[in-house]
C-alpha cells in the first residue's frame, strides 16, 4: 500500500465495500511490510507479509497464508501479487481473480529477466478464473501478448470518488506557490518520463512554474536536469503529498508525460477538478479517457474532446501541447469535455462491478482474502 495509483484504488474499493460485510468476511494480504500511504478501514483484517519486493518470497509467503486462511476466493492487484495468487491456488479448490492495472508487456520490459517474468505471467494469467482489466487497452494487451482469453476478461475502470476529490480540494494548499503552474503527479521513475516533461517545459515559453509531486529514485537526476536546462528555480519537487487535490484545483495545466500507463488515476482526478489536461498518447488509457478512442486511432498532437494528446517521448510536441492548453478557447472546450467524461467513472459503479464479478465467480461466498 505504497503511494501508487493501484494502491489508491485498492484503498478506495475497500473503503466503499463496508456494505458487503454482512455477506462476506473480507481480509487484505500485503506482500511487503511497508508504511501505508493510504488509510485502510478500521474493520478490515490485514495480514502483513515481509517479502521485501522479492518474487520468490512473495510466492512462498502468500501460498503459506492462503493455506492457513483457506479463503473461498482471492482477488489480487498488480503483477507480482497476481503471480503469487496463482501459485497460492495450485492444488486448492478456491477460484481466484486477478486485476491487471498496467500495460503488462511494457511494464516487464525487455532482457533475460523479463523473459522469465513474462513466461510466469503467461502461465498464471491464462489460468485465472477471471481477469479484471483496468481499461480496454490493458485487456487487448493481455489477449495479444499473454494469450488470455477475451471471454475471461472483464473491463472495470478505476473508481473515482469525484465528490470526495472535490471536497478534499477545499483543504489548504500543501505548499506555498504564487502565480500559474503546470502540475504532474506520480512516482519519480523512468516510465513517467519526467525528463521529457522538463525539456518540454523548458522550451514551451510558458510563464510560472512546474510542480512534480511524487517521490522515487529519479529525483536527484531530475533536479540535476532541471538545473542544466536553466529552469531549476521554477521547478518544485514537493515529494509525495497525501492530499494533492488542492494543488490540482489551483493548477493551470495537468501534465501526464508517461511512456506507458494502465489507467492514469491522476488524469481522471484532474478532469474531476476542471483542470485542462495534456497527456502523451501512451499505451494505455489516455486516448480512451480523453478522446474515447483506441491509442492507435490517434495520430500526432490532437485537441481531443476532454484534453490534448501528443506523441510519446516527443518534448517538442509536448511543449506545443502545453502552449495549446494555454489558449482560452481550447481550455474552455477541454474542461467542459473533461467534466462530462469524468461522469463515467463514479466510484459506486466500479465497486458494484467488482462485487458482481466476485459473487458470480464464487457461490456461495463466505470469505474474501
Amino acid at each position: 500500500m505504497g503511494g501508487g495509483g493501484a494502491e489508491r484504488v485498492m484503498a478506495t474499493l475497500l473503503k466503499l465495500s463496508e456494505s458487503y460485510r454482512d455477506r462476506h468476511a473480507i481480509s487484505l494480504a500485503l506482500l511487503d511490510d511497508e508504511p501505508l500511504a493510504f488509510p485502510l478501514p478500521p474493520w478490515l483484517t490485514v495480514y502483513r507479509l515481509n517479502c521485501a519486493q522479492r518474487t520468490v518470497a512473495s510466492l512462498i509467503g502468500l501460498r503459506r497464508l492462503v493455506g492457513q486462511l483457506k479463503p473461498d476466493i482471492t482477488v489480487s492487484f498488480l503483477t507480482r501479487s497476481n503471480v503469487a495468487s496463482a501459485v497460492a491456488a495450485i492444488g486448492r479448490n478456491h477460484p481466484w481473480i486477478i486485476s491487471e492495472r498496467t500495460n503488462t508487456a511494457a511494464h516487464l520490459g525487455i532482457g533475460p529477466r523479463s523473459v522469465i517474468s513474462k513466461a510466469l505471467v503467461r502461465l498464471s494469467y491464462r489460468r485465472a478464473h477471471r481477469v479484471i482489466a483496468v481499461s480496454g487497452g490493458v485487456a487487448a494487451n493481455l489477449e495479444e501478448n499473454f494469450r488470455v482469453r477475451s471471454a475471461s476478461i472483464d473491463v472495470v475502470h478505476n473508481p473515482v470518488d469525484v465528490e470526495g476529490i472535490r471536497a478534499a480540494a477545499q483543504a489548504q494548499i500543501p505548499i506555498e506557490i504564487d502565480g500559474p503552474f503546470v502540475l504532474a503527479v506520480g512516482r519519480l521513475i523512468p516510465c513517467k518520463n519526467y525528463r521529457m516533461l522538463l525539456c518540454a517545459f523548458a522550451s514551451s515559453g510558458l510563464d510560472g512554474r512546474l510542480i512534480i509531486a511524487g517521490e522515487g529514485p529519479e529525483r536527484a537526476d531530475l533536479e540535476k536536469l532541471a538545473n542544466e536546462l536553466g529552469v531549476r528555480k521554477r521547478v518544485l519537487f514537493p515529494g509525495f503529498l497525501p492530499n494533492p487535490y488542492p494543488l490540482f484545483a489551483r493548477a493551470s495545466i495537468f501534465a501526464l508525460s508517461s511512456n506507458y500507463e494502465g489507467f492514469p488515476n491522476a488524469l481522471v482526478e484532474a478532469l474531476a477538478l476542471s483542470v485542462p489536461v495534456v497527456a502523451t498518447n501512451c499505451a494505455v488509457g489516455p486516448a480512451e479517457i480523453l478522446a474515447g478512442r483506441r491509442q492507435d486511432e490517434v495520430r500526432g498532437t490532437v485537441v481531443a474532446p476532454a484534453g490534448i494528446l501528443c506523441p510519446v517521448g516527443d518534448a517538442d510536441a509536448f511543449a506545443q501541447a502545453l502552449r495549446l492548453a494555454s489558449d482560452a478557447e481550447i481550455r474552455r472546450r477541454v474542461v467542459a469535455g473533461g467534466e462530462a467524461a469524468v461522469c463515467g467513472y463514479a466510484s459506486s459503479s466500479a465497486v458494484r462491478r467488482y462485487w458482481e464479478i466476485i459473487e458470480r465467480t464464487a457461490q456461495p461466498l463466505t470469505e474474501v482474502c
